[in-house]
């Protein structure tokens, strides 16, 4: 019975949670109320059907230009109606977005028919003063457009003087806020290069007071360095004091003077060190930090900057381009002595931070006319020579044939080959390796004797040379390192602590370099004799390097290397072939020459091999009047017999 009332009071529950919804259950549909009233009102028949979004329903303007409701009167669309009706929704955005959307557009369409190769000069004439018309009292606000600036660049490179004039004229209020522009700034380049020596000038002159802000922003900074490659020396000097100095940065007139060095300048201007040194840190420092150090115009200020610092302020800037930063800046002149400063002073693990970021650049690096001169460096300074072989070597045996026919690459493999050879090294060069930071040089180092500078630049025989080496800091050379104590210097002493040929002997023969380095010329042996960079290296191979470094380990390899030269020289000359003889070639005749005198065992190799039986033929002579070369040829072969 108690069971009974429990089930009946569940079920009171039950229909009382219900309420108002117990009177559906009596009904015959099982349907919500709402659902039925909705299928059984005839006044609701349009809710029965499918919900139409706002996107169908939103008026669109049509081809003929009247607005219509999508969807209402006509079925679904095509791909193709729907993307001309986005294109058509786009395009009413950016006329609203964009003042001068129209004129952007007719601008480009005269650009797509200006730039073409094959148009003719009167066309093009017309249709560049066409675009410069339609631009005329709008160019400065038109400038900083993606499309604008490629046509007006078209425009500057192809007007008349006059038209250019104007576009200067029009734009120079505006050229240091289109120098910061993404796009605006190509446009100001292409004037810079086609500007007149006047125009060059008042641009120069308006970048006075600005040239350290503009060289902090990413942009702004190639406008500077641009500017600075275009100047004559006085205009470069200009951009520069800017740097040293609030003095020289606010009054103009102090920027005249001769003196291109900063120590000579602090001294004829009556400037404080200390005041320069603290400007130059504000300006360089946020340089640095934000990693804007490709510019030649920055290297030539770090190295003043680096003339005058102390300890503190030249290892804490050592220690800012220990890294890929340093990588950036080895392409230029001053930029490479920064790498060989911070090679020199900086300390072992700074050195193997510079050296890892090389890792993968070590191809391009090699084949730069002032990279290769950072790389020689390394070779000859660092003693990690297992790091060295991991990073560096591994890289060079991948491309040595290339090495050895480049300009550039070969001086790599010569330094270790031949260390510090005139032959293959200028005097600037060679000088360069003796640079140093006064601050951080010990105190047994002395200054450079004045007498080598000026010898060394008497004896080259280009004038940009000598030019270059005019503007040089202040700079020590190292007469003892191995007596420099660490508590002389804030850094380590300059230069490794390891034997240098115990040093060229792990890196070149225990490396494989050196057997690689000889499987390449005797393969290409031909090749390289008769090439003009490609000599100097099958000359040092086949003598076994200097001091002998490659003797005896690899004896039987250079055995080799004598026996193919030999080969060719023992082939039989014929008019028909294309290549001339090895004999009568101006490089590989010479060069075969100076292996007779300097390496008896190939000219021994040479007299069995190719000139035994023979000697009737080539004492004869050729174009190069051979026959003297060929007695002082024989002269050591006799010698041996």
């Amino acid at each position: 019975m108690a069971a009974k009332t429990q089930q009946s009071n569940k079920s009171n529950k039950r229909k009382q949670i219900t309420g108002p919804h117990s009177k559906s259950d009596t009904s015959p549909s099982k349907k919500p109320k709402l659902l039925q009233s909705k299928s059984s009102n005839p006044g609701n028949k349009g809710l029965n059907k499918p919900f139409k979004s706002f996107k169908q329903q939103r008026p669109v303007k049509s081809h003929s230009g009247k607005l219509e409701t999508a969807g209402a009167n006509e079925g679904p669309k095509s791909k193709r109606e729907r993307r001309l009706q986005a294109k058509e929704l786009a395009e009413a955005r950016k006329k609203k977005r964009k003042k001068h959307y129209t004129l952007e557009q007719e601008l480009a369409s005269l650009w797509e028919k200006m730039r073409r190769r094959n148009i003719a000069k009167e066309d093009r004439s017309r249709l560049v003063s066409e675009a410069l018309q339609k631009m005329k009292g709008k160019i400065p606000e038109i400038a900083g457009s993606h499309v604008s600036s490629r046509v007006l660049q078209t425009c500057v490179k192809y007007c008349t003087q006059a038209e250019r004039d104007a576009v200067f004229e029009e734009l120079r209020p505006q050229l240091l806020t289109l120098a910061c522009n993404t796009y605006a700034v190509h446009l100001v380049k292409k004037m810079l290069d086609n500007a007149s020596k006047k125009h060059l000038a008042a641009f120069m002159s308006s970048l006075h007071g600005h040239v350290a802000s503009l060289l902090r922003h990413m942009v702004g900074s190639v406008v500077i360095e641009h500017a600075y490659q275009l100047g004559n020396a006085t205009q470069k000097q200009e951009l520069l004091m800017e740097l040293y100095s609030i003095e020289l940065q606010l009054f103009k007139d102090l920027a005249s003077v001769k003196e291109s060095r900063l120590i000579d300048l602090i001294s004829k201007l009556g400037l404080q060190k200390g005041s320069v040194l603290r400007h130059m840190s504000s300006v360089i420092q946020p340089i640095l930090e934000k990693g804007i150090v490709d510019h030649s115009i920055i290297h030539r200020a770090l190295m003043e900057y680096l003339s005058i610092a102390d300890k503190l302020s030249a290892a804490e800037v050592i220690q800012q381009l220990s890294g890929a930063l340093l990588v950036r800046m080895i392409h230029t002149r001053d930029g490479s002595r920064i790498g060989l400063l911070c090679i020199k002073h900086g300390s072992a693990k700074e050195r193997k931070k510079i050296i890892k970021g090389m890792k993968g650049h070590i191809d391009k690096i090699a084949h730069d006319q002032c990279g290769s001169m950072v790389l020689a460096y390394i070779l000859s300074t660092v003693d990690d020579t297992k790091l060295l072989t991991k990073i560096i070597i591994r890289e060079l045996q991948a491309i040595l044939k290339e090495l050895v026919l480049d300009k550039n690459g070969r001086r790599v493999l010569l330094q270790l080959l031949h260390p510090n050879c005139s032959r293959y090294f200028s005097p600037e060069d060679l000088v360069s390796f003796n640079l140093s930071i006064p601050s951080l040089s010990s105190k047994s180092e002395s200054k450079v004797n004045p007498d080598s500078v000026k010898e060394a630049k008497s004896s080259k025989t280009k004038e940009s040379g000598d030019e270059e080496t005019k503007g040089d800091p202040e700079v020590t050379t190292a007469e003892a390192n191995e007596n420099t104590s660490p508590s002389e210097s804030h850094h380590i002493a300059e230069g490794g602590k390891k034997d240098p040929n115990l040093r060229r002997q792990e890196l070149l023969v225990d490396s494989g370099l050196a057997e690689n380095l000889i499987d390449t010329c005797i393969e290409s042996a031909g090749e390289l004799l008769r090439s003009n960079f490609g000599k100097e290296v099958m000359y040092e191979v086949a003598t076994g390097g200097a001091g002998g470094i490659l003797r005896p380990a690899l004896d039987e390899k250079l055995d080799a290397l004598h026996g193919a030269i030999a080969s060719l020289a023992a082939q039989p000359k014929s008019e028909e072939s294309e290549e001339e003889h090895v004999l009568e070639n101006f490089h590989s005749s010479r060069t075969i020459r100076k292996l007779v005198l300097d390496c008896p065992t190939f000219a021994s190799t040479l007299w069995k091999i190719a000139l035994g039986g023979k000697c009737e033929m080539w004492a004869q002579g050729h174009r190069f009047d051979y026959t003297d070369s060929f007695q002082v040829l024989l002269r050591p072969m006799h010698l041996t017999t």
